[in-house]
């Protein structure tokens, strides 16, 4: 198994340090070679996405992501800021379904801003389509009109297999789950998802076991906070999808719990953590790299197809939590906080 790993950014080197310990602890053989990305990549050779970088990526069976961007870098012309590799990796690599779940561990009820009772059992997976919509559609830009004033223009668009490919992960999914998925669209005004919601009726003929719903964005918006566990997968597109992955985070504790998996056709993947940089905290040990460790599981689930292991680093991360250890973003009074270094060694010792 060969990994390429990616720090970025940040606190992506501390988060991906701890993750990679994971790694080694588990004594399966795997080759990990490092590679810069986002700003680092930048520093390194004037490109937030270095050839070198993508070589690695391609050739390598996963990716194992930290996290690009840094405040530093916003004066930068777009195409170099540490976002654009990050887009352009995904786009390169073809990863086109992205699987954020929620789930709730029991310990970290209390640190939900939600009561208790809405969010214990929780346990959603969000199923985005990465590759498409408003975020790469054709035409985009800032222009200036015949008056002189300023027009910026941004395109959502899908086509039918965009949306049936994804459509079939979350179905997929949802087969090996409690067999409900909802679409989240926006077809009252929105062509582009009147489509997306055509396309997934007409799929779900090919999945008669799977209940099949459909919420516009704005609602399920609202009831992934009212009533959250009514919910099993939920399938969107990628603006909405960035969005409601990211509310769904704060159900759990705090965005530092919840990893992610980005997967192209063969479910070769990038996995990273659903947060970003944080640069305002990096270097001072205080970031949680939990989410960055279940995103280790997620790959030695969804890549490597290797079901035990997965589940070890996930009861790894459940033993250390139920012994009381949090870093800062999910301490609670009687806890123990510790930093980002003493939460990777806690796994360790768990596993």
């Amino acid at each position: 198994m060969k990994i390429a790993v990616l720090p970025g950014d940040g606190i992506g080197p501390e988060i991906v340090a701890q993750a990679v310990k994971v790694l080694n602890a588990l004594n399966l053989g795997i080759s990990m070679t490092e590679a810069p990305i986002g700003g680092a990549g930048y520093e390194a050779s004037g490109d937030p996405l270095p050839d070198a970088t993508l070589k690695l990526a391609k050739e390598s069976d996963a990716v194992l992501l930290g996290a690009v961007g840094d405040w530093k870098y916003d004066k930068l012309e777009r195409h170099l800021r540490p976002e654009r590799g990050l887009l352009r990796i995904r786009k390169e690599l073809n990863l086109f379904a992205n699987l954020r779940p929620a789930l709730l561990y029991p310990e970290l009820a209390s640190a939900s801003t939600l009561k208790p009772e809405v969010v214990s059992g929780l346990d959603i997976m969000i199923v985005r389509e990465l590759t498409g919509d408003i975020y790469f559609g054709q035409p985009r830009g800032i222009s200036k009109l015949e008056n002189g004033e300023r027009e910026g223009v941004n395109t959502m668009r899908y086509n039918e297999s965009e949306i049936r490919r994804i459509g079939r992960v979350a179905f997929d999914i949802a087969m090996k789950r409690n067999k409900k998925v909802c679409s989240v669209d926006k077809a009252n005004v929105l062509e582009a998802t009147e489509l997306w919601r055509q396309v997934m009726i007409e799929l779900s003929a090919d999945y008669p076991e799977v209940e099949l719903s459909h919420m516009y964005v704005d609602n399920a918006a609202m009831q992934l906070i009212r009533a959250p566990k009514q919910f099993d997968v939920m399938v969107t597109g990628n603006i909405f999808g960035d969005i409601l992955s990211d509310e769904a985070s704060m159900l759990t504790g705090s965005i530092g719990m919840l990893p992610s998996a980005s997967l192209d056709e063969n479910n070769k993947g990038m996995y990273e953590p659903s947060h970003g940089s944080a640069p305002d905290i990096a270097g001072k040990d205080i970031a949680n790299p939990l989410a960055t460790i279940l995103s280790v599981a997620m790959m030695l689930r969804y890549t490597f197809n290797d079901e035990a292991n997965a589940q070890r680093v996930e009861n790894a991360v459940k033993k250390a939590l139920a012994q009381g250890y949090r870093t800062a973003d999910i301490w609670t009074e009687g806890s123990t906080k510790v930093g980002c270094r003493a939460m990777g060694d806690a796994v360790v010792a768990a596993l």
